[in-house]
């Protein structure tokens, strides 16, 4: 069931910091490989021929490609050692419907917040600050979004907490005044040691990869 398990990766990905965090949860030893997403390893175009995109888990010689469902495929192989997915069906299905939430939704509007100006970015603005409230409501009193335990939306959301500097920085707004819950939410995650021990700081995103990608790619 162990064997040889290789994660292809780009260190300030929310993606990869999925499957680091899921991996690091379950106690699985890895080898990580570090991609240059310009200069793409041959590795990584031959186990993801379609998307061509990190990461990639590949565990005895067989690839696993997107981040949930990589999260997925960790859950069920090593199911003996902290569950991330509820164990209930409906609950389950819940689960799943959030994080696919947070890739469509929060993702989207946090690209437009970094990779635009003007009235789009506002626009962007007004939709991340929405979708982050929206999240808030689902999290309600609860300490996590499973109920007491740290799970699997838990997981899929939590790796955007080390880009929200950039966000602010960038966006000019302030995530804990309009989003207080979220910001609890994030500070209880991160007692988490898989949690702690794997997010980049969120100054680091910022200055040595968001900010040199709008200097690149946004003209201010």
């Amino acid at each position: 069931m162990a064997g040889e398990v290789v994660l292809l990766d780009f260190w300030p990905s929310m993606f990869g910091i999925r499957v680091r965090i899921a991996l690091a949860e379950k106690g699985i030893k890895y080898q990580y490989k570090e991609e240059d997403l310009k200069n793409k390893s041959p590795l990584l175009l031959e186990v993801n021929p379609i998307n061509k995109q990190i990461p990639v888990l590949i565990h005895n010689g067989k690839p696993v490609c997107e981040s949930l469902i990589i999260v997925q495929y960790i859950d069920e192989v090593w199911n003996d050692k902290s569950p991330l997915l509820p164990s209930d069906p409906y609950q389950r299905a819940q689960a799943r419907f959030w994080a696919d939430f947070v890739d469509k939704k929060v993702f989207g509007a946090a690209q437009k917040v970094c990779s635009t100006k003007g009235e789009e970015q506002e626009a962007g603005k007004k939709e991340f600050l929405e979708t982050l409230k929206t999240l808030e409501v689902e999290l309600g009193d609860k300490p996590y979004f499973g109920g007491d335990t740290f799970g699997y939306v838990d997981l899929s959301f939590i790796t955007f907490y080390s880009w929200f500097h950039a966000y602010e920085v960038v966006g000019n707004i302030n995530i804990e005044v309009e989003c207080p819950k979220i910001i609890a939410w994030a500070k209880r995650c991160m007692q988490k040691e898989a949690v702690a021990k794997t997010l980049p700081d969120q100054k680091k995103v910022y200055e040595e990869h968001v900010s040199r990608l709008r200097k690149m790619f946004v003209s201010e």
